[in-house]
């Protein structure tokens, strides 16, 4: 009884599993490091597209000190000369960022689902 009673889970899972809608359900794909140069007291690239739990990976690659500060305060990463900062996007949004100490470098992340 025990077995016929699991062989019909099984089945119940299977067939939910192939009738749910493409796209729908968890995501089996890992999450992605994105990385931004700071270099020549700029961000490159200047806008970065991202999913919730990717990590973005600042490089600093001027001989000053950087930062990478979300003008919500979502993040404030700290990214030495020659060394490197990251952040994990915990929530879907557009995060427009500076650095602290030279404010005319801007960017964006945008996270998606």
């Amino acid at each position: 009884m025990k077995a016929l009673s699991l062989a019909a889970s099984a089945l119940a899972i299977s067939s939910a599993a192939l009738l749910a809608p493409a796209g729908h359900g968890p995501s089996l794909s890992a999450s992605e490091q994105h990385v931004v140069e700071m270099r020549g007291i700029a961000f490159e690239p200047r806008s970065v597209r991202a999913h919730v739990g990717d990590t973005i990976r600042w490089e600093n690659q001027d001989i000053i000190d950087h930062t990478a500060s979300a003008r919500d305060r979502s993040f404030d990463v700290d990214a030495p000369a020659a060394r490197s900062g990251t952040a994990t996007m915990g929530a879907v949004g557009t995060y427009a960022y500076i650095c602290r100490y030279h404010p005319n470098m801007t960017a964006e992340i945008v996270v998606e689902p």
